[in-house]
C-alpha cells in the first residue's frame, strides 16, 4: 500500500515512481478515489472550497494520474506490444453523473466530468491495445452514504432499483475483477452500471 493525494503533483508523480521502483510494471490502474462534499447544501448555497476540492481529488487527480499511467506504457512500447495481457484502466464514478442531487450539485459535477475520462482515453489508447472501462456504481453502503441511510433504505423499499437492495463494496469489485481478468477484449469506453438497475428507465 502506498499512499498519496493524487490532487497532488508531486503525490501522483511518487506514488508513480514507487510503484513501478517495486514492481517494474503496471498491468491495471483503478481510478477510485473519490470525496463527497463537505456539507450537502443546496447547489445556490454550494461554496468555492468544497467546489474546487471536488474537482481536485475527483476529477483533476485520476486525469491526470491516467495520463502519467498511459504515458509510461507508451514509453514502453516495445514491452507494451508483447505483453499479454494488454494493461487496463478502469474508473469508477458515480450514477450522479446524470442523476442530479440538489444537495451536493459539486459532487455531481465532478462526477459528470470524471465520466468524460473514459471515452476520451479509450479512443486514445485504443489503437495500442489499452482497453479503458468505467464502473458506475449506484447506492452502495459506504462511509459516504452513511449519512442518508435512513433516506435511501427508505427509497429503495419505495423501488428506487429494481433489485431492492443497497449495493455493496463487493459488487463495485466484483465488476472491476472481471475487467482486469480480460473478459471484455472487444469492449472498450463501455459503462458498466451496478446499481441494481436504477439506470433502467421506465413508464
Amino acid at each position: 500500500t502506498y499512499q498519496a493525494d493524487i490532487a497532488r503533483r508531486e503525490d501522483r508523480a511518487r506514488l508513480l515512481e514507487v510503484v513501478l521502483r517495486d514492481f517494474g510494471w503496471i498491468d491495471l490502474l483503478v481510478n477510485n478515489a473519490g470525496v463527497a462534499p463537505l456539507a450537502r447544501k443546496d447547489i445556490l448555497e454550494t461554496g468555492e472550497e468544497s467546489y474546487d476540492r471536488l474537482m481536485a481529488i475527483n476529477v483533476k487527480g485520476p486525469f491526470f494520474l491516467t495520463q502519467a499511467v498511459a504515458n509510461f506504457w507508451l514509453s514502453k512500447s516495445q514491452e507494451l506490444h508483447s505483453r499479454e495481457p494488454k494493461p487496463k484502466i478502469v474508473t469508477v464514478s458515480s450514477v450522479s453523473a446524470y442523476a442530479p442531487g440538489l444537495n451536493r450539485g459539486e459532487y455531481c459535477i465532478s462526477k459528470a466530468a470524471l465520466s468524460m475520462l473514459t471515452p476520451l482515453f479509450a479512443i486514445r489508447l485504443a489503437e495500442h491495445g489499452i482497453n479503458v472501462y468505467e464502473i458506475r456504481p449506484g447506492v452502495v453502503k459506504t462511509d459516504m452514504t452513511s449519512v442518508v441511510t435512513a433516506k435511501y433504505d427508505q427509497m429503495i423499499a419505495d423501488g428506487l432499483t429494481p433489485i431492492p437492495r443497497w449495493g455493496t463494496p463487493e459488487d463495485v469489485g466484483r465488476a472491476v475483477a472481471a475487467i482486469a481478468e480480460g473478459r471484455f477484449p472487444f469492449s472498450t469506453g463501455e459503462v458498466f452500471n451496478v446499481d441494481g438497475g436504477f439506470h433502467i428507465r421506465r413508464l
